[in-house]
C-alpha cells in the first residue's frame, strides 16, 4: 500500500490579503505621484514617485508574483492573488483613466472611486457565499478553520448525533453573516468615498495632487472606519457560531477550539 502523499502547504490568510490585496494598494497610494508633475506644482519629487503606469506594475508584479509562486507549491490557482490582480487593474486603471496631462481630474472622480471601492468587498462577499456550495468554502479559510475549531471533533459529534443536515445549515448561516460584514464594508467603502472625494475641485490645475492626497486620507481612514465595524461583526459571526455549535453538540466552547 502507497503512503498517502503528503498534505499541500497551507497558506495564511492574513499573509494572503496582506501580499495580495492591501501591499498593492498602498504601492498605488503612495508610489503613483507623477515626477514631472510634482516639479512643475512647485513640489519636490521623492524617489518613490515614479508614476501612475509604473506604479501599476509593480503593484502588479506582488499578486502575480505570490500567485505563481503558489500555482508551482500546490499546483492551484490562488483565489486572493486573482482578486488583487483585480483590485490592482481596477485601481490603477482607474487612477490612469481619471488623471488628465494638465493636472485635472475627470469628473465625477468620486463616484467613480466610490464603485471601485465598494466593487472588492461587493465581490469577496459573492464568493463567500458561492463557496460555500463547493469543496473548498471561504468560512473554512477565514472563520470556520482547522487552525481555530476542532473540526473533526465537532463533525464525529455531528455524525453520532446524526444531525449532518442541522450542522450544514448552521454552517450556510454563518456564511451569510460572514459575508454580510463584506456587505457592510461594501457600503461603508462607497460612502467613505464620498465624503473625502465629493467636494474635491476636479478643475483644479493641482487636482491630481488634491486627489492623491485625499485617496492616502481615505485609506487611512478606512482601516478604523471600516476596520471597525468589519471586525465587530465577524465577533459576533464567531460568537454565533460558537453557541450554535456548542447546542448541536453539547460540546463546551474550549472543547470547541483548539488549545492556544
Amino acid at each position: 500500500m502507497k503512503p498517502a502523499p503528503p498534505p499541500a502547504p497551507q497558506e495564511h490568510p492574513l499573509a494572503n490579503i496582506l501580499i495580495n490585496v492591501l501591499l498593492p494598494v498602498l504601492v498605488l497610494s503612495y508610489l503613483s505621484k507623477d515626477p514631472a508633475f510634482q516639479e512643475a506644482i512647485g513640489k519636490q519629487a521623492k524617489p518613490w514617485h515614479i508614476g501612475p503606469v509604473k506604479a501599476l506594475f509593480v503593484a502588479l508584479a506582488l499578486p502575480v508574483g505570490y500567485g505563481i509562486r503558489h500555482f508551482f507549491r500546490t499546483r492551484r490557482l490562488n483565489f486572493f492573488s486573482n482578486l488583487g490582480l483585480v483590485s490592482v487593474l481596477l485601481t490603477g486603471g482607474l487612477t490612469i483613466y481619471l488623471w488628465n496631462a494638465d493636472g485635472t481630474i475627470k469628473p465625477d472622480a468620486d463616484v467613480w472611486f466610490g464603485l471601485k471601492e465598494a466593487s472588492i468587498p461587493f465581490v469577496l462577499g459573492i464568493a463567500i457565499i458561492g463557496s460555500h456550495f463547493t469543496r473548498s468554502p471561504l468560512l473554512r479559510v477565514f472563520l470556520y478553520s482547522d487552525s481555530i475549531f476542532d473540526i473533526p471533533r465537532i463533525e464525529r459529534e455531528v455524525e453520532v448525533r446524526g444531525l449532518r443536515e442541522t450542522y450544514g445549515r448552521i454552517l450556510f448561516q454563518a456564511t451569510l453573516l460572514f459575508a454580510g460584514s463584506f456587505f457592510l464594508s461594501t457600503l461603508l467603502n462607497f460612502g467613505l468615498a464620498l465624503h473625502f472625494l465629493g467636494d474635491l475641485d476636479t478643475s483644479a490645475a493641482n487636482a491630481r495632487e488634491l486627489y492623491n492626497e485625499r485617496v492616502a486620507r481615505l485609506t487611512g481612514w478606512g482601516f478604523a472606519v471600516i476596520g471597525v465595524p468589519v471586525l465587530l461583526v465577524l465577533l459576533l459571526t464567531l460568537r454565533w457560531l460558537l453557541a450554535r455549535l456548542g447546542a448541536l453538540t453539547g460540546l463546551k466552547h474550549e472543547d470547541l477550539m483548539l488549545p492556544r
